[in-house]
């Protein structure tokens, strides 16, 4: 059954427009998103065994569209919808919205944070910033686990001189909370130092992020 197909009065969207968003339960607002439900129940239950599956509404948040789609009745479509929605929700809180231009390494995770924070595997993030360290893209570079993921330096630096850079900065999140710096973390900055010197790119910093706080990882040569 479809929301449409449902009695006026019982459809979310419809309540939400009579009485605001502030009278729904969290099924029927995850309901809207779905749009429709499977043979034999309609959204507002496909809502709520979606839930249910990931234990509440706050692991649900940090789902990636692959876990979500392992529901019967929610497929890749469906799984975007609910991503995106939680994912603006997490940019909304950002204190002071978008960063305009990096000059320090907090400026940096702040530019970085709301692509991080909220997660439950680890991404990789990439910063580009013009000459006057004016952003000019901040977008993901790389996924992993939930505690690895992979990085290319040679997909870094191409990622850099596609979008016009003469700068950048890296972050990535460590889903579990804690922000020390790995072995590997300190060694792979040493290396994208190197890489980006010869190009005549600027290394701005590499940041680690969770979601209270942040750290800048120093870099470590490789022995």
């Amino acid at each position: 059954m479809r929301l449409k197909d449902l009695p006026a009065h019982e459809r979310p969207r419809e309540r939400v427009l009579a009485r605001g968003v502030e009278a729904l339960a969290d099924r029927e607002l995850l309901a809207i998103l779905l749009g429709s439900g499977t043979p034999g129940s309609d959204a507002v239950e496909l809502a709520a065994r979606l839930i249910a599956r990931h234990g509440g509404l706050h692991d649900l948040s940090r789902a990636d569209p692959q876990e979500l789609t392992c529901q019967p009745g929610v497929g890749p479509a469906k799984a975007a919808r609910i991503c995106a929605a939680f994912h603006l929700g997490h940019r909304a809180r950002a204190p002071g919205g978008a960063v305009a231009a990096v000059g320090s390494t907090a400026a940096l995770a702040a530019a970085a944070a709301p692509l991080l924070r909220g997660l439950r595997g680890e991404r990789v993030v990439v910063v580009v910033c013009d000459g006057n360290g004016a952003v000019l893209r901040a977008s993901l570079l790389s996924q992993g686990t939930s505690t690895a993921s992979a990085l290319s330096v040679r997909e870094l630096l191409t990622q850099v001189l596609r979008c016009g850079g003469s700068a950048f900065g890296l972050a990535h999140n460590h889903p579990g909370g804690d922000p020390e710096p790995s072995l590997a973390d300190r060694q792979v900055t040493h290396r994208i130092q190197e890489a980006a010197e010869v190009l005549g790119l600027r290394f701005l910093d590499h940041v680690i992020i969770t979601d209270e706080t942040w750290r800048r990882v120093e870099a470590t040569p490789e022995s």
